[in-house]
């Protein structure tokens, strides 16, 4: 029997443990609020994964939407009243962990070693390989494209082209909010950057996200 660390778990539903809860509970006293890396004011939208960890994920970081949310409620999560947002929240398999199909509930070192006794490549990288019975780097690639063409035509090009016509060297202060957050998981969220500046991501993105971590792309 495999241990619980270090599996892929795409499509199994698994809670966050005690230990990620207070981790994102920290994650959202630290990062969001008006003078913060997560601005709630400026948040326009907003894409959560399906999976049930995610959605936690998203509770715990104190953001608080004035609509209803789009699942039940996984726990109890309330942020400051300065943390409101009116942004629209939508759940997209887009943004969905990477499918290991086969691989589902397998760890890295198990893979290799059954690879090995099949006689195939045992030098397995997901980034290169894909997993069979889930998805390749390029079904991957392909939906991620596709979720960045639509943040950048619906809410980052109607946020540039209104900078570039306002006056030089002034920032409006009631500017419409356009910034867009995205709540998911580790292999998919390090492909996700990697395809926001154009990186292949066969080429194994050399980017450090950390369970409960922010990032921020421009």
């Amino acid at each position: 029997m495999q241990p619980s660390k270090g599996r892929h778990t795409g499509t199994t539903e698994l809670p966050l443990t005690a230990n990620g809860e207070r981790r994102m509970r920290a994650t959202g006293k630290a990062l969001v609020g008006d003078d913060r890396l997560i601005v709630p004011r400026n948040l326009t939208h907003i894409y959560v994964s399906p999976r049930h960890r995610a959605q936690r994920t998203f509770e715990l970081l104190g953001v608080v939407p004035r609509c209803a949310l789009p699942w039940t409620r996984h726990g109890v999560a309330d942020g400051p009243p300065n943390c409101a947002v009116d942004a629209n929240i939508e759940v997209t398999d887009a943004i969905r962990e990477w499918d290991y199909g086969d691989y589902e509930g397998l760890t890295s070192h198990y893979i290799r070693e059954q690879r090995k006794e099949r006689g195939e490549r045992e030098d397995w990288d997901i980034w290169r390989d894909g997993c069979p019975g889930g998805e390749s780097p390029e079904q991957v690639t392909k939906r991620l494209d596709a979720l960045i063409a639509d943040i950048r035509a619906r809410f980052h090009g109607p946020a540039l082209s209104k900078a570039k016509t306002a006056p030089s060297g002034t920032v409006a202060k009631d500017a419409a909010p356009s910034d867009v957050l995205v709540v998911a998981h580790g292999h998919i969220l390090r492909a996700f950057a990697a395809r926001w500046i154009g990186k292949n991501i066969a080429e194994n993105p050399s980017l450090i996200l950390e369970a409960g971590g922010v990032g921020t792309l421009r």
